[in-house]
């Protein structure tokens, strides 16, 4: 949470990573997650990596120029070495890279089903106005190293 005094003024949510997400495992030369090692290599990601879900801040703190520093310091208080996130507005906005992420690739919609939105959004199932919402989706995929300290906004990868 961030506050201005004591008003609560913004939020960044953080989740479970996804089960599977292509760029993901191209980045940490992850393999299948099938099987007895699956199973093991599905407890450490969840040790080690979280997913940033949201961010949300109060319309009037917005354009203020605090987003970048409140996400970075919120990623910089969780006890997992990995941040990740996915954002369209990546495209158009280097909101996520100000704040510490490093941009390693998009999402492509090229061959993606339903399966593979279940990929992007973490559930089983989903609606077939979520699937029809999505389908041009093509949204950035964001890594934050939170391995070692800091001296300033840029991480080393």
């Amino acid at each position: 949470m961030l506050w201005h005094g004591d008003k609560p003024i913004g939020i960044c949510i953080f989740t479970a990573p996804a089960r599977s997400l292509r760029l993901r495992n191209r980045c940490f030369g992850l393999k299948s997650h099938r099987g007895p090692l699956g199973r093991l290599l599905l407890q450490r990601l969840n040790r080690e990596l979280w997913t940033l879900a949201r961010v949300v801040l109060h319309p009037t703190y917005r354009g203020a120029g605090i987003a970048a520093d409140f996400v970075h310091a919120s990623c910089r208080a969780c006890p997992v070495d990995w941040i990740e996130t996915l954002s369209a507005m990546g495209h158009v906005h280097p909101f996520f890279e100000r704040a510490g992420f490093r941009r390693i690739g998009v999402v492509s919609s090229q061959r993606r089903d339903e399966r593979g939105y279940c990929q992007i959004y973490g559930g089983r199932r989903l609606s077939s106005e979520t699937v029809r919402k999505s389908r041009h989706a093509e949204p950035v995929y964001y890594l934050f190293d939170n391995r070692k300290p800091e001296s300033g906004h840029a991480q080393s990868f």
